[in-house]
């Protein structure tokens, strides 16, 4: 027996017709129910195209992009006619049929260059598509149109204004950073827009509850200020609005035992505890108080939902961060060695998140000790809530106000009965 090897060529021609097969499967079984020869291609029909185009892949290095070309145009003509009789005799106009031919043709020659794996994945992701149409159209006509609105307008602020803005510190003190506020006003956005989507697949109630949740991985004080302010204009809901509120502060004490576990493991150590339970406190507060939250008294319908995207609150909340972003370097050097504590205490008005970090590194270095370390964050973290907690009062309403402070106070105890015996242990 003589011995022969096997061309290289055919593992991609194997490939080329098995993304045929799979992409005829699924437009056979789609069209399955049509009579025979009604359909503009079936299984047949496309395992040939995906074969031809990996036999239009192999003759491409003796005849350049010529023949893949060619195969194109043929196809494009055949389908064009194909398209007409079909739309003549059915009216029907999709056509996805003939886009799945030319994009199997062209993923057989694809796979008979040599990107197999590639050229797999494409038509498995294609054929996925294909399958998922009606719960593609579902989704479309679930969608209304301030959502979509919503939803570009923060696409634009992302990936439009975002990347051409300036990442550098201008005005008083260089600390105006264009980029990092427009984060801000993004986040501000994308809450917004979070609080409506979350409101609609769990309904009002729930949904306010989750904002709280998500919006705390983010930024607890634009959560607050999102549903606070959704509170001030939906009374019945205020309850809901303070529950999420609280869960939002409690994320935040989450998120920072993260941070400190990343930055500086040695502070989780002594100081992770008291974040931790002051979280679980704030959370249990969040879900209880979403228990006894009596809701609307009829459906979710009657509620009006949370707007997808308020481009005012968005910008206040960024020029808030602006004003704090001048104060802190201002107070720092008015105060001189007690700076650091005052800074915590302005910096944590707007954001904890910055300080947090900003200290954890600061104490890696041996400047600031641990007991210092541990008292500025205490700072940070005791006026942000004080500034949430007025937010929630002044934009939310008495009701809100108060089952917030409450919430607060609490943890706070918590916080502080932790924060001493951690001094007592550890100092």
């Amino acid at each position: 027996m003589t011995n022969f090897d096997i061309p290289a060529d055919v593992g991609g021609l194997v490939a080329a017709l098995a993304i045929g097969l799979l992409l005829g499967l699924e437009r056979g079984w789609h069209d399955r129910e049509l009579p025979e020869g009604a359909r503009v291609a079936g299984l047949r029909t496309f395992a040939l195209t995906g074969l031809l185009g990996g036999v239009l892949g192999n003759l491409s290095p003796q005849f350049g992009p010529w023949p893949l070309l060619g195969g194109i145009f043929g196809i494009s003509i055949l389908l064009a006619v194909s398209y007409a009789q079909a739309f003549k005799s059915s009216g029907n106009l999709s056509a996805t049929t003939a886009v799945a031919m030319l994009l199997t043709l062209v993923l057989g020659t694809y796979a008979a260059r040599g990107a197999i794996a590639l050229s797999l994945g494409a038509a498995v992701i294609a054929a996925v598509l294909l399958n998922m149409k009606p719960t593609l159209h579902g989704w479309l006509r679930m969608i209304q149109h301030r959502e979509l609105t919503a939803a570009l307008q923060l696409l634009v602020l992302s990936f439009v204004i975002l990347p051409n803005l300036p990442n550098v510190g201008l005005g008083p003190y260089q600390t105006l950073n264009p980029y990092q506020i427009w984060w801000a006003v993004i986040l501000i956005a994308g809450l917004s827009l979070l609080g409506h989507v979350a409101m609609r697949i769990t309904g009002s109630r729930r949904g306010l509850l989750w904002t709280g949740l998500f919006g705390g991985l983010a930024s607890s004080t634009a959560t607050t200020i999102a549903l606070a302010r959704y509170a001030r204009l939906q009374p019945s809901l205020a309850g809901a609005c303070a529950a999420g509120i609280l869960s939002a502060c409690g994320v935040m004490f989450f998120r920072m035992a993260v941070l400190l576990g990343v930055i500086q493991p040695s502070l989780l150590v002594t100081f992770g505890s008291v974040l931790i339970m002051t979280g679980m406190v704030l959370l249990g507060l969040g879900l209880l108080q979403w228990r006894q939250f009596s809701g609307p008294p009829s459906s979710d319908a009657e509620v009006a939902m949370m707007e997808p995207f308020d481009l005012g609150t968005a910008l206040g909340f960024g020029a808030f961060l602006a004003v704090m972003a001048i104060l802190v370097p201002a107070a720092k050097q008015w105060l001189g060695a007690g700076g650091i504590y005052t800074l915590s205490a302005a910096s944590g008005l707007a954001d904890v998140d910055a300080i947090v970090i900003s200290l954890a590194r600061i104490y890696a270095t041996g400047d600031i000790s641990r007991g210092m370390t541990v008292t500025a964050i205490g700072l940070a973290t005791f006026s942000n809530m004080l500034a949430k907690g007025a937010i929630a009062w002044i934009t939310g309403g008495p009701q809100v106000g108060c089952a917030v402070a409450k919430g607060y106070a609490g943890s706070a105890l918590v916080g502080g009965l932790a924060t001493a015996l951690v001094v007592y242990v550890f100092y």
